[in-house]
């Protein structure tokens, strides 16, 4: 078997020898958008072969694109019937109830406590950072003067010494709130179970307001002609300030002097 093998091997060699064909294979260019058809002649009588053709490319995928202006805002669409309100939804925890506490103004305040007051004038009350007008009434101003009997003498000055007379440093509660501040606050005030508004009309210190609670004793205090509302105070009967007697001359030296010349200071004794 093996010599009748080798023989048809060599037999199929010389047939395939004999066959052999040189085929021509044109060049391909990339860029080109057409390939050389069938008819084209290959070169030196050599048949001519098929165009190869070029590598498919994947396709690419689409990229949607859209133009964007920042100066056009699209509107929101709306459903075509009308819009309805509805109620808003239960709190999700009582926690959610919880409101910041109501600031007490000074109706609802019982009072603050003014230490150490100062009256600049009759009915108005400094302290504690506090500037404080006695509601109810008119204030006496210092610079205020009064005519009676064609004599004219500083009411004011008169009924701001008497207000600082009935505080004496006392401290005075006023309805006002807890915080003080720079603004004039007119409010009721007491010192202890007096209320000052009403001393200070009934004894002629200030004019009772129109519409106030000491109307009626505003005009009981003119009746009376009490206070501001009365004769100048007499001033005969006191006493002129005595003149203060003159004070003693300083010595030149502390040392006394002996026939003109100072004494020697006794040197101190040694303390135990």
């Amino acid at each position: 078997m093996v010599p009748v093998m080798a023989g048809l091997v060599i037999v199929g060699g010389h047939r395939l020898k004999g066959s052999e064909s040189t085929v021509a294979v044109d060049q391909i260019d990339p860029g080109a958008d057409a390939v050389a058809g069938a008819g084209t002649e290959a070169t030196s009588g050599e048949p001519a072969t098929s165009a190869i053709p070029a590598p498919v490319q994947p396709p690419k995928p689409a990229v949607h694109s859209r133009a964007i202006d920042p100066d056009v805002i699209a509107q929101p669409e709306l459903p075509a019937g009308e819009l309805e309100r509805i109620e808003p939804r239960e709190p999700l925890s009582k926690l959610a109830l919880a409101v910041p506490p109501k600031p007490k103004m000074p109706d609802d305040w019982n009072g603050t406590k003014l230490f150490q007051p100062v009256a600049p004038a009759a009915g108005l009350i400094d302290a504690k950072g506090y500037s404080v007008a006695v509601s109810g009434i008119d204030v006496v101003r210092q610079e205020e003067t009064c005519t009676t009997d064609g004599k004219s003498w500083p009411c004011g000055i008169r009924a701001r010494t008497a207000f600082r007379a009935f505080l004496r440093g006392r401290a005075v509660v006023c309805k006002v709130p807890p915080e003080g501040g720079h603004e004039l606050i007119a409010a009721e005030c007491r010192i202890g179970k007096q209320d000052v508004g009403q001393w200070l009309v009934e004894n002629g210190w200030a004019r009772a307001a129109k519409g106030g609670p000491y109307a009626d004793a505003g005009e009981k205090a003119q009746k009376a002609k009490a206070g501001i509302f009365g004769s100048a105070p007499n001033l005969a009967g006191i006493s002129a300030v005595p003149a203060a007697p003159p004070a003693p001359e300083a010595p030149g030296s502390i040392l006394e002097e002996d026939g003109g010349a100072l004494k020697p200071a006794d040197p101190p004794t040694p303390s135990e």
